[in-house]
């Protein structure tokens, strides 16, 4: 019965991120925003509502583990392996305001967090890792002044009006809020399905969390990607990526933090030196190369990396 629940979340996951791409590509059209920021915010806070559910549960029940495993664990897949993947199928292209804001800010992001999250292992002085309440409110206003400064500068050149069949605008919206449900509920369907039959393997939180979890919330951004750049909406894709990985740090361990101060003690240097390094090869492709994008081999290069930090944590296990 577990597994069967597991191939319905999966279908659903599926569908639902079809359907979210159609619509959400739709509304950037109708409305004049680009497909990119369309990612960013609608798209990339739907695919994130699994992680927020999984990481605001940890939180409420004193789980630190779980809530802090589950975004770090989620942003490594969705850099190294979704945008890895995605290449593969389709090299993705970049904006100028993609490399000179957007991957610059989601790296900074990753190093504020591990800056204020381990802080005193970084220092060598004694005491717990932790992401204090104070410093939760400081990553929502950080989040709140993040999303408008996408808005207000939102470069609409990547917006394509010469797409010939749109959805009228009732339609496109009525499937993106389905397709986010398909999303939602699939990967909820999916990720009860996987711990369970983890924790019948007796592997511990932190593992479930950083594997199974990271993965089976991040399978949103996988399904919605994939479809992405099938339908040559690497834009829609890009974004999907980075502003996943903006809301789960700053919103989702921002509102974490505020119900209880998340310790990150079962986090190890290796765990979030991947973090950093998964946003800085991101801005390494950004200026490498004659053209501004992820290439094929880039890819490749990021899935290898994905491939060695999983073997680590199986090692370790």
């Amino acid at each position: 019965m577990t597994i069967i629940l597991l191939l319905v979340g999966l279908g659903l996951i599926v569908l639902g991120a079809d359907w979210l791409v159609d619509g959400a590509s739709s509304i950037a059209r109708r409305l004049g925003v680009s497909e990119f920021i369309i990612g960013l915010t609608i798209v990339g806070f739907g695919t994130s509502c699994p992680e927020l559910v999984v990481s605001l549960t940890g939180a409420i029940q004193g789980n630190a583990d779980i809530a802090i495993g589950n975004v770090i664990g989620s942003n490594i897949f969705n850099t190294l392996f979704i945008l890895g993947i995605t290449a593969v199928i389709l090299p993705v292209s970049m904006t100028d305001q993609n490399r000179k804001r957007d991957i610059p800010v989601t790296l900074a992001v990753s190093v504020i967090l591990v800056l204020f999250g381990m802080s005193k292992s970084l220092l060598g002085i004694g005491g717990a890792d932790v992401l204090s309440r104070l410093e939760g409110i400081g990553f929502l206003i950080l989040f709140g002044a993040y999303l408008f400064f996408c808005f207000k500068y939102d470069s609409k050149e990547q917006t394509d009006m010469s797409e010939q069949k749109q959805m009228k605008l009732p339609l496109a919206i009525l499937a993106v809020v389905a397709g986010l449900a398909g999303l939602i509920f699939g990967g909820e369907l999916f990720v009860d399905s996987a711990t369970e039959l983890a924790r019948r393997l007796g592997v511990s939180d932190k593992f479930i969390a950083i594997t199974i979890l990271a993965g089976g919330t991040s399978l949103p951004e996988l399904a919605t990607c994939i479809v992405a750049a099938a339908k040559h909406k690497d834009q829609l894709a890009l974004g999907n990526i980075l502003g996943s990985n903006v809301f789960n740090i700053l919103l989702i361990l921002g509102c974490s933090a505020v119900i209880t101060p998340l310790s990150f003690g079962g986090m190890s240097l290796v765990d979030v030196g991947i973090l950093i390094v998964s946003s800085v090869i991101l801005l390494l492709w950004a200026y490498s190369g004659k053209k501004c994008r992820i290439d094929r081999w880039e890819g490749a290069v990021m899935l290898l990396l994905f491939a060695a930090y999983y073997s680590y944590l199986f090692v370790k296990l």
